[in-house]
């Protein structure tokens, strides 16, 4: 998945600070785990919204789109796919 990295990234940063990039599986239960909550949820989101031009209301939002970096990054490549290209 192309945005895999992208999405780790911000994870660590904002909720795993003394994580290494290399430590978190992207496949690991973020929400299981206690990494994110609901708080964590909204800011994720809202990172989404921002950084990939989502928009939440436009999109069929699930929380297992939200369990791991690997799912969020399917969410990213779904959600453009519904989207007509813009370019």
């Amino acid at each position: 998945m192309k945005h895999t990295a992208v999405v780790k990234q911000f994870i660590i940063d904002e909720f795993l600070p003394d994580v290494s990039v290399t430590e978190l599986a992207s496949d690991y239960d973020l929400v299981d785990g206690g990494v994110i909550d609901s708080l964590g949820l909204l800011k994720t989101m809202a990172w989404l919204e921002d950084r990939f031009d989502l928009r939440a209301e436009e999109l069929e939002l699930a929380p297992d789109s939200f369990r791991s970096v690997d799912a969020i990054s399917g969410f990213i490549e779904r959600a453009h796919g519904l989207r007509p290209e813009s370019d």
